[in-house]
């Protein structure tokens, strides 16, 4: 039985970096992931836009998949995806759409148009930030925070996501994460030297924001180190806090569903039955 604060936590971005794995493999894959005994954990497939012609022939055959779709080019090339969509076996869950450089709120909206299908923005790391989120939560979308890359300066400090955990809390605006997020407590890659947010660290942090506590105290649940404490405080939200915090930190994207998995569950906060299936 999957957890409360872990049920549809992992989005599949299976065809991102670092694994970049071939639309042939993580389409037939993210099929068996939902069929497994922990596919409670598991939560969209999440495709660019410029993958999804690619990715036609792929899905026709079998039962409609959730997709999510990626806009990295802004909201021009997210309207062009969700025609796109319109005409594929999928149920489209989410639409996650970069803004572009310097674009305002208006403009982007404006660009954007409407759409039944949960928006995702991807809130810039700039002056912009407070008018997005203010913009994003007024039209009752989504958030989307990037908290880590390729690159060192992708990963926000624990200062900054915090802040932004904040912000979005205050604003009651549910969000998901992206990137970065490979193990569940906080870490130093030891091939990269990448300081890597944890994604307990940042559950924790959410449920923290919804009590009211401060900027500073998130910053420092997000830069704890301390798996076995993380794990004990994650157990002992309990189920309605765990539910809570879920219904502001919706999910994030993992190049790997397995992974978090056996982290998990070596944490013990999941049933070694499940982690068995994978290994």
């Amino acid at each position: 039985m999957i957890p409360a604060f872990a049920l549809g936590l992992c989005d599949d971005a299976a065809v991102f970096p670092p694994g970049l794995a071939p639309l042939a493999e993580a389409v037939p894959t993210h099929r068996a992931h939902r069929a497994a005994p922990y596919a409670g954990l598991v939560g969209t497939l999440v495709l660019p836009a410029t993958a999804l012609e690619d990715a036609y022939p792929l899905l026709r055959d079998g039962a409609p998949l959730d997709l999510s779709i990626t806009a990295p080019g802004g909201p021009c090339q997210a309207a062009k995806a969700l025609a796109t969509a319109a005409d594929m076996p999928v149920r489209v869950r989410g639409l996650e759409v970069a803004v572009p450089p310097g674009m305002r709120p208006d403009e982007f909206f404006r660009l954007l148009g409407g759409t039944d299908v949960p928006v995702y923005v991807e809130i810039p790391r700039d002056d912009r930030r407070a008018a997005m989120i203010a913009a994003v939560a007024a039209r009752r979308h989504r958030a989307k925070f990037r908290t880590g890359g390729v690159k060192a300066h992708l990963y926000p400090s624990p200062d900054e996501l915090a802040a932004a955990i904040v912000s979005v809390v205050n604003a009651r605006l549910p969000f998901k994460a992206t990137a970065g997020l490979h193990h569940p407590v906080r870490n130093t890659d030891p091939e990269t030297g990448f300081h890597q947010h944890g994604f307990l660290n940042l559950l924790l942090a959410t449920d923290a924001a919804l009590r009211g506590r401060t900027a500073a105290d998130l910053a420092a649940i997000l830069a704890d180190r301390d798996a076995p404490s993380v794990a004990t405080r994650v157990r002992a939200l309990g189920e309605a806090r765990a539910i809570a915090a879920r219904g502001r930190f919706l999910s994030f994207g993992t190049c790997s569903i397995t992974d978090p998995l056996n982290e998990l569950a070596d944490l013990g906060l999941l049933a070694s039955a499940l982690q068995e299936t994978t290994r």
